[in-house]
């Protein structure tokens, strides 16, 4: 049996577009999985801080006894925060948020548990507490640094999937954009210290 040239050609065309449309198919696949590794390394970043409040906690306690309300806050936003799951291959933006909203809290927490420090200069001095501070303010860089990662990966994933002609593919393939860190509301504005 003999092909037409014309028949050959479609084969050929027809080829020639399965192979571009698993080329496209994976490179998506390639993005969104390096953003949900992202995704991960910030999750991991904030279990770092979260595993290390109950060593600062009981430190600070040893020094600051009737700070009770400061600790009973601390250890509640530090298991709300690690109550919230989230699957990173299923981000919403709903879910995103409530993650910061959640990691925030624990954040507020910390920043008043780290203000007692002040009124004990003695609890300064102590090497513990500031190779826990020395430790949490790394860990506090390594989140911001997660987090400005994780919103570039998801940026290239975004891209990646609206371009023409891959989002066709995309679509057909249920690849959906991704939702990225943002501020929270009034970060914009410098915060007021008072002594």
């Amino acid at each position: 049996m003999k092909l037409s040239k014309s028949t050959i050609g479609i084969i050929a065309a027809v080829v020639i577009i399965c192979m571009w449309a698993a080329s496209a198919y994976n490179s998506m696949v390639s993005e969104q999985e390096k953003a949900t590794t992202a995704f991960a390394n910030v999750q991991s970043a904030y279990q770092r801080r979260a595993d290390l409040i109950p060593n600062l906690v009981e430190v600070v306690k040893g020094y600051a006894a009737h700070e009770k309300e400061t600790f009973e806050s601390v250890v509640a936003a530090r298991a709300k925060a690690t109550q919230i799951t989230v699957d990173p291959s299923n981000l919403t933006a709903d879910k995103l948020k409530e993650f910061q909203k959640a990691q925030g809290e624990l954040g507020s927490a910390l920043g008043r548990l780290l203000a007692v420090q002040e009124n004990y200069p003695e609890l300064k001095a102590n090497e513990n507490f500031r190779d826990l501070q020395s430790q949490l303010e790394g860990t506090e860089n390594r989140i911001n640094e997660a987090r400005n990662k994780f919103n570039g990966v998801v940026q290239q994933y975004n891209i990646v999937i609206r371009k023409f002609p891959k989002n066709i593919l995309a679509g057909i393939f249920g690849f959906n954009t991704m939702d990225k860190f943002e501020a929270e509301a009034g970060a914009e504005n410098a915060p007021k210290v008072k002594f």
